[in-house]
């Protein structure tokens, strides 16, 4: 863009400087919305935006796929990254790069947006059933747009096909209970007096970190999260327990499908 003054930092050209705004923090049903680009990365083939719907992984939730309209252009985006309080967008290698300072409208691939939301809720369900009910913390997660497992710290005495089965009819009553789900960003300070707010076994929240984003499904879970969620668990439409696997003595994997498309939506 002419007259932009650019400067190179860690190999992007930058426009600007500043974090990205991230926009799915608050607004997780924001499909489409316009930016400026405010670096450059031809090695990864990406840019940086001001601003962004795209979610860039992690926490168990794979990054969000979509399109950069520029110029008359739509452009795919394959991968999303978090770098340096900047969200990557990396394009389709076959895919020509705006120049810092464009404006551009991003839009992103809803179907897998929107599988990925009632994936993460319907994880929290099974979250908070299992921790209300059985005092168990989690251990670790992963989600794809097909399916998601869960890992408890639960003896093996405790897991039989019995509890496994009661632990399903529990969550799909949480979910037909159509309970709201509420997102909220914290001191750091107030989120830390809300009580049992890390659900894991080892705290992985950053020390540095000033705030703090909770996902509340209303009288069921409160949790420090960072991901998208849809806004009443009605939208998860249920779910299925489709695999169990012991992982130690003390470490239980629940794997869970969800319907496509949802049922009580």
């Amino acid at each position: 863009m002419t007259g932009t003054a650019l400067r190179r930092v860690n190999g992007v050209v930058m426009a600007t400087a500043g974090a990205t705004a991230l926009l799915y923090q608050t607004d997780s049903y924001l499909r489409t919305f316009d930016a400026t680009v405010m670096g450059v990365d031809p090695e990864r083939h990406a840019v940086v935006l001001d601003r962004t719907a795209f979610y860039p992984g992690g926490g168990g939730q794979p990054c969000d796929h979509g399109w950069l309209a520029s110029d008359g252009r739509r452009l795919p985006v394959v991968h999303v990254v978090r770098d340096d309080g900047h969200v990557v967008h990396i394009l389709a290698p076959d895919a020509a790069l705006p120049a810092p300072g464009d404006r551009v409208r991003g839009e992103l691939d809803w179907e897998r947006r929107y599988r990925l939301m009632r994936t993460h809720t319907a994880l929290h369900i099974l979250c908070g059933v299992v921790f209300r009910d059985y005092g168990a913390r989690v251990t670790g997660g992963n989600m794809d747009v097909d399916h998601a497992r869960m890992d408890f710290e639960m003896d093996s005495a405790d897991f039989t096909p019995e509890r496994v089965a009661e632990i399903g009819h529990r969550a799909n009553a949480e979910i037909a209970a159509a309970r709201d789900v509420r997102v909220a960003i914290l001191p750091r300070e107030e989120a830390f007096r809300i009580p049992d707010l890390i659900r894991t076994k080892v705290n992985l929240l950053p020390d540095d970190i000033t705030e703090v984003r909770t996902v509340e499904i209303v009288g069921l879970d409160l949790q420090a999260d960072g991901g998208t969620h849809v806004a009443n668990t009605r939208e998860v439409g249920g779910l299925t327990i489709t695999g169990t696997r012991s992982k130690g003595r003390f470490n239980k994997r629940l794997t869970i499908t969800i319907p496509e498309p949802p049922t009580n939506a």
